[in-house]
């Protein structure tokens, strides 16, 4: 079962899920909507869907009467897993629904950019990703550009800034200068933290 919340409050909303609840529905949603036909994107007040989806507990779309694709895509981003969009194969057609409506290549547009914004939403992720790759080479990183010893010190000569970044990170410029290397390392490898005592 879906509810639209169209002109109802929060008081309101949570006395329907109540009714339906107690009706004995299980499966149940909860639309966002603006009963404005059409609805000016400055009437919906986009940020309302996270605070249902906290408050209700529910599955939370949006039932969007706007002229174009940007809320509903937008309503995406904030956590909504349902849209609700006319559509009418004449915009010209004198239906009371047909002006406001999408026409059919407006609403696969809709779809698609809909699941392009649900995927890139994702997780949480602080990770290097997939696309990130091969672009390691753009980085900075540290490397050797004299032979070192084992026992010899690293100087600030011995070391330097430069593009890949398959070295140790720059910030760990000031732990390394000083130190020793534990092994024999020659110029232009990069430095693992690891060569270092």
């Amino acid at each position: 079962m879906i509810i639209s919340t169209g002109m109802a409050d929060a008081e309101e909303i949570a006395e329907a899920i109540a009714a339906a609840r107690d009706g004995g529905c299980r499966d149940l949603a909860i639309l966002h909507c603006v009963s404005g036909y059409p609805a000016p994107p400055g009437d919906y007040a986009l940020r309302t869907i996270p605070d249902m989806i906290a408050r209700f507990g529910l599955v939370t779309g949006l039932s969007d009467h706007t002229l174009d694709n940007v809320a509903a895509i937008a309503a995406v981003a904030l956590g909504a897993r349902v849209i609700e969009k006319h559509v009418t194969e004449n915009r010209d057609g004198g239906g009371p629904d047909d002006s406001f409506s999408l026409q059919p290549a407006e609403f696969a547009q809709l779809c698609s950019a809909a699941r392009t914004a649900w995927e890139a939403l994702g997780a949480v992720d602080y990770g290097r990703k997939s696309s990130e790759r091969g672009n390691a080479v753009f980085r900075r990183s540290l490397y050797f550009v004299a032979d070192l010893k084992a026992g010899d010190i690293v100087t600030a000569d011995a070391i330097r800034s430069i593009r890949p970044g398959f070295g140790a990170a720059p910030k760990h410029w000031d732990a390394i200068v000083g130190r020793r290397v534990i092994r024999d390392v020659q110029a232009e490898t990069p430095v693992s933290l690891d060569d270092i005592g």
